[in-house]
């Protein structure tokens, strides 16, 4: 990991630091300039909203025909994904730091000032207060909620009452990512990425169930050794694959809590897969694809190469994912060629594509949330 990456390092209850990292122009390589692009696949603009600046590790929820999502400085919306409109918007008058979870029905936030945060129907349910800082979404699924913190602690809290149930700390590495982690549902297992191990807990008691290595620490210092799982990861099935920060990507069969395979994978954003293919930009803009099954390597485009890509999402007109000069591009899902290219309104985006109600929704760091149709 290059040094000039290096954001800043926040001291941690005095037994982690908080490494918050971006691309450097200054350290990649100038990509080459934009050139006419022969659209084989349309993409429509179907919706466009604004809801403020996303300066945090921001995640959109997509349930249905609604998104929820959140700006930096206190704005929390749920958006019909057909057409925009909002269902409904609040103000919590502090600043976020972690969002947005939702099941649809409750929607929950971190604050900076480390408080957890769920609401329904536009007005605040509970909130409690938190150990330590979050920068992971909070996770809502089976009538409890669900947080991630940056000691490496997990909490599971009673959906309609706010009451803790449970707390399960894991020892590991110094240095924690100051970027969205892995907390999500498999079936009635909750799985966390805890360091470079997906692990899988009990939702009702805390206890971990098992635990997969995707990546192990490695170096001669605390920044080479981080390894932390970063989202989005990709469920399909008994199968969920998962990035570890700068250097490996894998699969695990969440059933059995076993590993199926992992591969070496420079990168710092999450995957995006479907039944058969992987799919996941290195850190140096080279988007690559692998089998699901077996992770042998399908295909490579130099095409974006050097440029600083978001994660990427697999649809069935091919792989959607944006460079940090606004620009929104439509891969082929066969060998990586592209296939249209559109400039957004705005630069870098805040978080992954999402898809909801035949709409794939991107939000900027400006706050310009669009909609869009891919026929």
């Amino acid at each position: 990991m290059k040094t000039s990456m290096l954001r800043r390092v926040i001291k941690f209850a005095a037994v982690a630091a908080v490494v918050s990292l971006a691309a450097c122009g200054s350290s990649r390589p100038k990509p080459a300039e934009a050139v006419p692009v022969q659209v084989l696949q349309d993409i429509r603009t179907a919706w466009s909203v604004s809801v403020g600046d996303v300066n945090f590790p921001l995640v959109i929820s997509a349930r249905d025909d609604r998104v929820a999502l959140a700006n930096s400085q206190g704005l929390v919306a749920v958006l019909n994904a057909k057409t925009g409109q909002d269902v409904w918007r609040l103000n919590l008058g502090q600043a976020i730091a972690a969002g947005v979870g939702s099941d649809g029905q409750q929607v929950a936030v971190v604050t900076r000032q480390n408080e957890l945060v769920v609401m329904q129907n536009g007005k605040v349910q509970w909130q409690q207060s938190l150990p330590a800082q979050s920068f992971t979404a909070p996770l809502v699924a089976g009538a409890r909620v669900f947080v991630l913190t940056a000691d490496r602690s997990v909490l599971g809290f009673d959906g309609a009452t706010g009451r803790k149930l449970w707390t399960q700390q894991r020892p590991g590495e110094p240095l924690v990512l100051k970027q969205a982690g892995v907390l999500m549902a498999f079936k009635n297992t909750l799985l966390v990425g805890l360091s470079g191990r997906l692990t899988g807990i009990d939702p009702s008691t805390g206890s971990v169930r098992w635990e997969s290595a995707i990546a192990t620490p490695r170096g001669t210092n605390d920044m080479e050794r981080l390894v932390d799982l970063i989202s989005p990861a990709d469920r399909l099935g008994d199968v969920v694959c998962v990035r570890a920060f700068q250097s490996q990507i894998g699969c695990v069969n969440a059933e059995r809590g076993q590993s199926m395979w992992t591969r070496a994978a420079n990168g710092e954003r999450g995957v995006s897969g479907n039944e058969t293919v992987l799919i996941a930009a290195l850190s140096n803009g080279v988007v690559q694809a692998w089998n699901r099954a077996n992770g042998e390597r399908l295909w490579e485009t130099e095409r974006l190469k050097y440029r600083n890509l978001s994660a990427p999402l697999v649809t069935p007109r091919g792989v959607l994912m944006a460079d940090s000069n606004g620009w929104l591009y439509l891969l082929s899902l066969a060998d990586g060629a592209l296939l249209n290219r559109v400039k957004l309104d705005g630069d870098e985006l805040a978080t992954a594509p999402v898809w909801a109600a035949d709409r794939y929704v991107v939000v900027t760091r400006e706050g310009r949330v669009t909609g869009f149709q891919i026929p």
